[in-house]
């Protein structure tokens, strides 16, 4: 008997059908993954598993039981739990502190919790501090909480909605060894996630959803991920070596050298940092004597392992952070220290790597977004044009494929993937524009996202744009990039250019060994 037995779900918000005649069956012991772009739909089916959302029509059964949950209260009670995309941890409290959040017992004594927490420790490998404060711990510790956090109760379900869109490789590694002790256990786990090799990994059946339907659901052992990547797009994926296959790694391994993919001469400098020196407010050095040149029809690849100065560079470079000793001039203009204005008046666009936080505010509108700092241009004696702002809106959104019903529609309606789009088109569309910063502009997109993204980027590379691009997944950098620059504890270690990537010489510098 399955565990779980969806049968024509269909959710909708206002005339837009999210889901749409959704029938699905989750086995005891499986790792269920769900595969789509943004907005097919798979955090939406998660949601009604979860009770956030409740279905207008179809019906769910858990255990043979009928199941309605109206609140994920109800849907705890049953053994199903979460883990959403975006952590819900007080930072500010303990591991243990936050585990007892939500846990109304009167009796309940931190060291109860504790003594569990050993137990899934021996378990599942889940190990971390429990007087640790959430402020303090990583990005893979953190999710790592979040998952003690649900298997405290000894749950029948387990829901993962992107667990592995911000961490590491070796943290990936750890989040699905996981999933699979759990299916061992008898347990079941729904798994989103954009990346086919973590699906070819762990999962034993997925299942493909395109525009609120299921495409397909196929057996893992021996199926072809072309053909997934397929069903999910809607057509076939380019030739191996190209930004899409990179980003799903279609043959399940990454190519020992990359073949060039740009210009092999760059023009003059448009960017020159030197020397920048970064002390975080505990007087700890992030960034340390960096040097760096990116020229006109360049892209530069920044690569680390998290933590070693990438996200601070690109904080100085929006404005966002003041380096401690150092210069940055772009296109001629020193810029070190500037605000955020003042960059973008310098002719510098900035894709920063949290989209939500700095880059849109998700209440406007898609125009407003789109034209934010640019009111003027639709202004005439202190009156705002918005007609023209919206024409203007609705071209943008064409050139750019920023799929939405209407200008007027918030960003927050968005798929993630159609709000990077928007937010690079704003920031390509600047003028004048000369240096382009992507800090981690495909994170948490689907493949189809992916490569629209890269294909801008690479097509204002191609104009003559410089553009220095911080990541976090190397296939994409060594896919994408002219010239890759490794940093490690804030210092360059390091360079290589295409033609003459390998993943061993990148993983080498990334731990500190210089490259020779």
């Amino acid at each position: 008997m399955a565990l779980l037995e969806l049968s024509g779900l269909t959710k909708r918000f206002g005339a837009f059908t999210a889901l749409d005649d959704i029938s699905l069956l989750i086995e005891r012991g499986e790792v269920h993954c769900l595969l789509g772009e943004n907005g097919a739909g798979k955090s939406t089916l998660c949601n009604l598993v979860f009770g956030v959302h409740r279905p207008d029509a179809g019906t769910m059964t858990l255990g043979g039981e009928p199941f309605d949950p109206r609140g994920p209260a109800e849907a705890l009670q049953r053994g199903v739990v979460m883990v959403h995309q975006h952590f819900s941890l007080v930072p500010n409290m303990t591991v243990a502190e936050n585990l007892m959040l939500g846990r109304a017992s009167a009796v309940l004594k931190p060291q109860d919790i504790i003594v569990r927490m050993e137990q899934l420790a021996a378990e599942y490998g889940l190990e971390i501090d429990p007087e640790a404060r959430i402020d303090e711990l990583s990005v893979g510790e953190r999710q790592r909480v979040e998952i003690i956090k649900c298997l405290l109760g000894d749950p029948q379900l387990l829901v993962l909605d992107e667990p592995t869109a911000v961490l590491q490789p070796d943290e990936i590694d750890a989040l699905l060894a996981i999933c699979r002790q759990v299916a061992l256990r008898g347990k079941s786990v729904i798994l989103v996630t954009h990346k086919l090799g973590e699906i070819s990994r762990v999962a034993d059946r997925t299942t493909v959803l395109r525009q609120g339907r299921i495409i397909e659901t196929v057996a893992m052992e021996g199926a072809d991920i072309r053909s997934l990547v397929r069903s999910m797009v809607g057509r076939d994926v380019q030739s191996a070596g190209s930004v899409l296959a990179a980003a799903v790694d279609i043959e399940g391994k990454t190519p020992a050298k990359s073949s060039s993919v740009g210009p092999t001469s760059p023009g003059e400098a448009v960017l020159q940092i030197s020397d920048l020196v970064y002390r975080d407010p505990h007087g700890v050095p992030r960034l340390d004597g960096l040097s760096l040149t990116v020229g006109t029809g360049e892209i530069v690849g920044i690569a680390g392992v998290e933590g070693n100065g990438q996200s601070e560079l690109g904080l100085i470079l929006a404005g966002l952070a003041a380096p401690s000793a150092g210069a940055i001039v772009v296109g001629g203009t020193q810029v070190t220290g500037c605000t955020p204005q003042e960059i973008t008046d310098a002719g510098v666009g900035i894709v920063p790597e949290d989209r939500h936080a700095v880059a849109c505010i998700k209440e406007l509108s898609v125009a407003e977004n789109l034209y934010l700092g640019a009111i003027g241009k639709f202004s005439r004696f202190g009156l705002l044009d918005k007609s023209a702002r919206r024409k203007a809106a609705e071209t943008m959104m064409r050139d750019f494929d920023v799929r939405a019903s209407s200008p007027d529609v918030s960003m927050a309606s968005l798929s993630g993937g159609n709000q990077q789009k928007a937010v690079l088109a704003r920031e390509l569309s600047l003028d004048p524009l000369v240096f382009l910063l992507a800090a981690q502009p495909t994170r948490g997109l689907d493949v189809g996202a992916i490569e629209a993204v890269y294909n801008r980027i690479r097509a204002a590379r191609d104009d003559g744009l410089g553009v220095l691009l911080i990541s976090s997944e190397l296939e994409e950098l060594m896919a994408v990039s002219d010239r890759i620059a490794v940093i490690y504890r804030g210092k360059l270690v390091g360079e290589l250019a295409a033609g003459s990537f390998s993943r061993e010489a990148i993983g080498a510098m990334m731990s500190g060994h210089a490259h020779v």
